[in-house]
C-alpha cells in the first residue's frame, strides 16, 4: 500500500487518522494543501513530514509559473511551510535543502526550476528509503534473538519514505528469522500505536500485542522486555531526543530495569545547531484532541488540557543512537560530531 505518491503534478497522500479502518487518500494540489496535511497530521512522522515539505516547495513553484509570479515568491512558500510543525527537524532541514536548490539553479528559466525542484524532492524521497535500509541493517545487530521489544508511537513505513527506522530494525529483526515478538504502546492521544504501528506489523505477519501506554512499567517489571526502540524527531548535539510524548517515561522506566533503550532515527533528525534538548521547541496541540476520543467528550468542560506532542528523553537515559551511518555510542556529543558531513 502506498502512503504518498506524486503523480500529474499532485502529491497524493494516505490520510493517516482514518488508519487502520478506512483506506482514503487526500489529493495536494497546491503548497497550502501540503501545509495543512503536515500541520493536521493527515500524514506524520519526521522524515515523512520533511519529504511532503519538499513536494509542497515544488506545488509552490508551480503556483509561481501558473501566475507568472516572480520566481522569489518561493521563498514565501518555504517560509509558510516552515510553520506547519516546529519540532521535527527534518521539515527544516528539508526545506533548507530544496531553498539551496532554488538558490543554485535560479537563474534558469522557470520549466526548468520546476523540473530540477521535482527532481531533488524526489531525489530525498529515495535518499530516505535507502537511509531507513541502512538503519535497519545496523539496528539489527542489537537484536537477539526471541527478543520482546517494547516500541513507542509509529516510527515505521507510515512515517518515511519506506521501511521505517525504528520499525525498519524490527522488520530486519523480523525477516532475518530472530523471531521477535512487539509490544505497541497504543499511545495516546493520537494512538499512532494502536492504529499505525499494530497496523503495519499485522501487515507484515510479525507478532505483536498492544498495550495501554501505562503497562509498559509493570511489563518491565514481569521481564517481558528485552529492548526499547523508539524514532526520534529532534537530535540535540549532546544526544537529547525529542519523541512523541511518552517516550521520556519510557526511558526513565527502562533505565530503573536495566533494558537498553534505542533511538533509530536518519542523520538530517540531528539538529547540530543545538547543545541540548533545552533548547529543542515542544509543540503544544489543540486541546480537543485528549478531549474528545470517537466523537464524544470524555473530559469535563470545566477541566484544562495539557497536551503537549512530544518530550524530550535526556542522553544519560538512551544506549545508542542508530543511524544509516552506523550505531552512536556514548559519549554523544563526541560521537555525533563525526557524523556531520
Amino acid at each position: 500500500m502506498k502512503h504518498f505518491e506524486f503523480v500529474n503534478d499532485r502529491l497524493i497522500v494516505l490520510d493517516q487518522r482514518k488508519l487502520p479502518f478506512q483506506k482514503e487518500y487526500v489529493v495536494c494540489k497546491t503548497y497550502q494543501d501540503t501545509y495543512t496535511a503536515i500541520k493536521d497530521m493527515i500524514i506524520r512522522g519526521a522524515p515523512l513530514i520533511g519529504i511532503v515539505a519538499a513536494y509542497g516547495v515544488v506545488l509552490g513553484f508551480k503556483e509561481i509559473i501558473e501566475k507568472n509570479l516572480e520566481k522569489d515568491k518561493i521563498h514565501d512558500v518555504i517560509v509558510h511551510l516552515s510553520k506547519s510543525r516546529p519540532t521535527a527537524v527534518n521539515l527544516f532541514w528539508a526545506l533548507d535543502r530544496m531553498k539551496s536548490t532554488f538558490e543554485r539553479i535560479k537563474d534558469m528559466d522557470k520549466i526548468e526550476i520546476y523540473k530540477q525542484l521535482l527532481n531533488e524532492a524526489k531525489k530525498i524521497e529515495s535518499e530516505d528509503k535507502n537511509i531507513n535500509r541502512k538503519i535497519a541493517e545496523y539496528g539489527n545487530q542489537l537484536i537477539k534473538e526471541n527478543s520482546n521489544i517494547l516500541t513507542h508511537c509509529n516510527a515505521g513505513a507510515l512515517a518515511t519514505g519506506g521501511y521505517g527506522t525504528a520499525l525498519g530494525v524490527i522488520r530486519e529483526a523480523h525477516f532475518s528469522g530472530k523471531n521477535v515478538h512487539v509490544y505497541v504502546d497504543e499511545t495516546r492521544p493520537y494512538l499512532q500505536g494502536a492504529r499505525l504501528t499494530a497496523f503495519e506489523l499485522s501487515e507484515d505477519g510479525i507478532p505483536n500485542t498492544v498495550i495501554c501506554d501505562n503497562m509498559a512499567g509493570y511489563l518491565m517489571k514481569l521481564g517481558k522486555v528485552d529492548c526499547v526502540i523508539v524514532g526520534a524527531d529532534r537530535i540535540a548535539l549532546n544526544g537529547d531526543t525529542a519523541n512523541k510524548i511518552g517516550t521520556y517515561s519510557l526511558s526513565v522506566l527502562a533505565k530503573h530495569h536495566g533494558i537498553p533503550f534505542y533511538i533509530a532515527a536518519p542523520t538530517s533528525t540531528i539538529d547540530f545547531s543545538i547543545s541540548s534538548g533545552d533548547e529543542i521547541p515542544i509543540e503544544e496541540r489543540d486541546e480537543d484532541e485528549v478531549r474528545i476520543f470517537n466523537g464524544q467528550k470524555i473530559v469535563p468542560d470545566t477541566s484544562n488540557v495539557f497536551n503537549p506532542a512530544f518530550d524530550v528523553t535526556p542522553a544519560e537515559n538512551i544506549t545508542a543512537i542508530i543511524t544509516e551511518k552506523g550505531i552512536v555510542y556514548p559519549p554523544f556529543k563526541q560521537n555525533i560530531l563525526k557524523l556531520k558531513d
